[in-house]
């Protein structure tokens, strides 16, 4: 038996294991691996790239000081005005309502955000231009009062506040007109007013009109191709050389126009020598911006207490009396 075991033949049975090749699933795991972590990396560049930078000095004071940052805020959660925090912008609230500063806000202050009041700032500031032109208005009446070449011609002055701004009229009186009959000459004594008034303008912040009026006497000889309205144009035109030469910078100047008789300065009496005049309007900030939007055709409502405030000062219908 033993003989017999000893002759039987030895079987090695050999196992081969392979991947599978081209069937195997290992690779597709690799790969998506791969894809993960690559639109987990896109993703990040897409976030650090649309974030603001205060956003990201929050993020990176979160990862130094992850606990402060969470349960306080900190120093560096954000240069944002928030009360979120952490940093981050509060949607609730308007751009024009909250603070863009560089300025290290504190936790108070990011928690209680102050809100502005774009109209009562608005108010405010028109109350305070008018007041500034009320100064003007009086600093230029004593300038008239003190002025021997003005002071003989204080009848013909007029100065007055209206919805526009402060408007300084020069007007003819019936012996003593500004301008030769049908002529856009001024006389000296006019060019001795506009110079005096150009020196006294000079160096004012607010824009200015130059207005030209006639009465409403028809241009002699019937001639249809120059009538009054170009008239009172080039006497505007002329009295701005004036002030310009006396020094009032071309900048100021925001209109120059001639109104003919549209405008009279006598509503009752057209023909009243007291309608040919030239009138200056310094101009306040609305009324400069209304005008800018009007040449520019891209009207703009003005808020509601800006337009009540003017409508305080709306003239009355008989003009203001010369200077006595």
């Amino acid at each position: 038996m033993a003989d017999s075991e000893a002759k039987r033949p030895i079987i090695v049975k050999r196992i081969k294991k392979g991947d599978g090749g081209h069937h195997g699933g290992a690779w597709k795991i690799a790969y998506a691996d791969f894809v993960t972590a690559m639109m987990a990396f896109f993703l990040l560049m897409w976030l650090l790239g649309s974030t603001t930078s205060g956003d990201l000095n929050g993020i990176a004071e979160y990862f130094k000081t992850p606990l402060r940052v969470a349960m306080s805020g900190g120093s560096g959660a954000g240069a944002s005005d928030s009360i979120i925090t952490g940093g981050g912008r509060d949607l609730t609230m308007k751009s024009a309502q909250t603070r863009k500063t560089t300025e290290k806000v504190t936790k108070k202050e990011r928690r209680n955000p102050r809100i502005v009041d774009l109209d009562a700032a608005t108010k405010k500031n028109l109350a305070k231009e008018i007041e500034d032109l009320k100064k003007l208005m009086a600093n230029i009446q004593a300038e008239i009062e003190a002025n021997p070449h003005l002071a003989q011609y204080k009848n013909q002055l007029t100065l007055n506040i209206t919805p526009d701004g402060l408007r300084i009229q020069i007007v003819d009186e019936k012996n003593r007109p500004m301008f030769a009959v049908s002529r856009s000459e001024l006389e000296p004594y006019a060019k001795l007013i506009l110079k005096d008034l150009g020196t006294m303008l000079t160096g004012i912040p607010n824009k200015i009109m130059i207005s030209g009026h006639t009465d409403a006497l028809p241009f002699p000889n019937g001639n249809k191709s120059y009538s009054n309205w170009e008239l009172s144009a080039e006497r505007a035109n002329a009295a701005r050389r004036e002030l310009v030469a006396a020094g009032l910078p071309e900048s100021s100047l925001l209109q120059v126009i001639g109104l003919s008789s549209a405008v009279p300065y006598d509503k009752k009496d057209p023909l009243n020598p007291i309608n040919r005049r030239i009138a200056i309007t310094v101009f306040n900030k609305a009324a400069e911006e209304r005008v800018t939007r009007e040449m520019e055709s891209n009207p703009v409502s003005q808020s509601k207490e800006a337009a009540s405030l003017l409508n305080d000062l709306k003239e009355d219908d008989a003009q203001p009396p010369p200077l006595k």
